[in-house]
């Protein structure tokens, strides 16, 4: 029965006749610049912010869809909360620092643990890898090797979609030039 619901919801969403509704939250360390692209969402404007003290939300509008977003922050004391929000999200935004090569360790440690939390289910992930317009950028194909979202092959690498039962994509911005990110949203928010 849940079969034949979901995929006359699927048409409706498909013809713009059914909203769709959901619940994101934008992870990632320290200065990765998830307020930054959470503010830009909400007002249209790059702000210089000060690091996140505590979780904010906005509600948004993404290609159709009612989102409400969470900023969590991502200093060690803030990621200790993400957990609480896992039973009751759509999908995760996870901002990297692609600029920050000394931290993608530590990154890939915290989306490790997110990637292999039983709390969230099937729940679909998109990261961003911010700051792409810094010299110190890494390319796409060197971030996704660092968070395992390659597989190498006979013929090569191939791109991995789904890890641990969870779908996730990944792509390259720069929220301060406001470029890249608007094909991720559109990704996860074509998820829920």
């Amino acid at each position: 029965m849940n079969s034949i619901i979901n995929f006359f919801k699927n048409i409706f969403h498909s013809l713009g006749l059914f909203k769709k509704e959901g619940k994101f939250v934008f992870l990632g360390l320290d200065n990765a610049g998830k307020s930054t692209l959470l503010t830009l969402l909400a007002t249209g404007r790059v702000t210089q912010l000060d690091p996140t003290k505590q979780t904010h939300s906005e509600s948004l509008t993404i290609k159709k869809a009612k989102i409400t977003a969470f900023d969590l922050g991502g200093h060690k004391a803030m990621r200790k909360m993400w957990r609480e929000y896992f039973f009751k999200i759509d999908g995760i935004v996870y901002l990297v620092d692609a600029s920050d090569s000394a931290r993608f360790e530590e990154s890939k440690n915290e989306f490790d643990s997110i990637i292999n939390s039983d709390e969230i289910g099937n729940v679909p992930i998109v990261i961003l890898g911010n700051k792409i317009d810094k010299k110190e950028a890494v390319s796409e194909n060197e971030l996704r090797e660092k968070f395992g979202l390659v597989a190498k092959t006979t013929f090569g690498f191939q791109k991995i979609e789904k890890l641990n039962n969870k779908p996730v994509e990944l792509f390259m911005c720069s929220v301060v030039k406001k470029t890249g990110f608007v094909d991720g949203l559109d990704w996860l928010t074509g998820k829920i």
